[in-house]
């Protein structure tokens, strides 16, 4: 009997438990630390808070691209989807046409076929108006057979179009559950932002100043005195003069007709703008057609070096291309840089620069 008994646990006890506890404890820490939930952290300096809302803004800009890439392709599908419908709704009309067309000529032969075609030349009244309608009804069997091919050629079509439309569907719900990640991503990082800016006292927030996606003060070299970034600055038609052309020039002046205009991640104006979205829409005011994503917008047009810049350039930042301005001259941009900053002028040395592109 002995055999069968369990063995009895040792409790743990004295340095043990202690060594248990600690183990146990650092777990659960460490967890923490991967997960992001948990514990606040520690007290932070205001320079510190500063750099890690910095990264956070740059972390949600880069989903926010992503956020817009997905959007931009889920609304294409929407169309395509919309569009094979519509398709398949005329193809439909007609295939209605064509079988009530078919019926009627269906019923007409049922009708006339009680007597053996001898027998109704025999008592006729007018043989040769009889001959003459055998032929009509010879020539009105061969439309029958045609009419029977179209209505399955047409079966056909609606097939393939609703067989597209089920594709197009698929692709759409991928889209969108696309969005749903990105933009919970983005949301996390903007509300991580704001509860680390909610922790410094309005002197201390003020004196950080608006934080940008490189870490630097938006407004500090290019205008302190203005929270729009309007004062200090050179004026509209200094930069516009040096544009390569006039749709250059059009777009600059749009992007300085919106400093002051409040971030809003997604938007592309004509009140509020996110870094790619105020691109789009400078040069969408000059009847320039650009693509929605800093990663596609890279490749929209000609690259050029830093050294050649001109007004009206796109300039990006990040190795990821996840940030992009537009080039104002004197190695200036105006860019919409984040939550905390409005649309406003800056340096383009106050980020790592990735590249540029002259789109006209």
């Amino acid at each position: 009997m002995a055999a069968h008994r369990k063995p009895r646990q040792r409790s743990l006890g004295g340095q043990t438990a202690r060594t248990a506890f600690t183990l146990a404890l650092a777990g659960a820490a460490t967890a923490t630390a991967f997960d992001g939930t948990g514990q606040a952290e520690p007290n932070l300096t205001p320079s510190q808070v500063k750099a890690k809302v910095a990264k956070l803004y740059q972390e949600a800009e880069e989903a926010t691209e992503k956020y817009n890439g997905a959007r931009e392709k889920a609304t294409a599908a929407e169309q395509r989807l919309e569009s094979l419908r519509d398709q398949a709704a005329r193809k439909e009309e007609k295939l209605n046409t064509a079988r009530e067309t078919l019926g009627s000529m269906a019923a007409a032969q049922y009708r006339s076929t009680g007597l053996d075609p001898a027998v109704q030349l025999a008592l006729s009244d007018d043989p040769d108006r009889y001959l003459d309608g055998a032929a009509f009804a010879e020539r009105a069997g061969d439309r029958q057979s045609a009419a029977v091919t179209q209505v399955r050629r047409q079966l056909r079509e609606i097939e393939q179009l609703r067989g597209a439309a089920r594709v197009e569907l698929t692709s759409l719900k991928t889209r969108q559950a696309e969005l749903r990640t990105h933009k919970k991503t983005v949301t996390g990082k903007l509300d991580a932002a704001r509860r680390l800016l909610n922790r410094l006292t309005a002197e201390e927030r003020s004196r950080i100043g608006g934080t940008t996606s490189g870490g630097g003060t938006a407004s500090g070299r290019a205008s302190r005195s203005s929270a729009d970034g309007r004062d200090s600055l050179p004026p509209a038609g200094s930069a516009t003069v040096k544009a390569p052309n006039s749709r250059a020039a059009d777009a600059v002046s749009y992007a300085y007709s919106k400093l002051g205009s409040p971030y809003v991640w997604g938007a592309t104006g004509p009140n509020a703008f996110d870094c790619s979205g105020l691109v789009l829409a400078s040069y969408r005011s000059a009847g320039v057609s650009l693509p929605r994503t800093t990663y596609a917008q890279i490749g929209a047009g000609q690259r050029v070096s830093r050294s050649e810049l001109l007004p009206g350039d796109l300039v990006f930042f990040y190795s990821g291309i996840t940030h992009v301005g537009l080039y104002i001259g004197d190695g200036q941009m105006i860019h919409a840089p984040n939550p905390s900053a409005p649309v406003r002028v800056a340096p383009i040395d106050e980020m790592p620069f990735a590249g540029a592109t002259r789109v006209v």
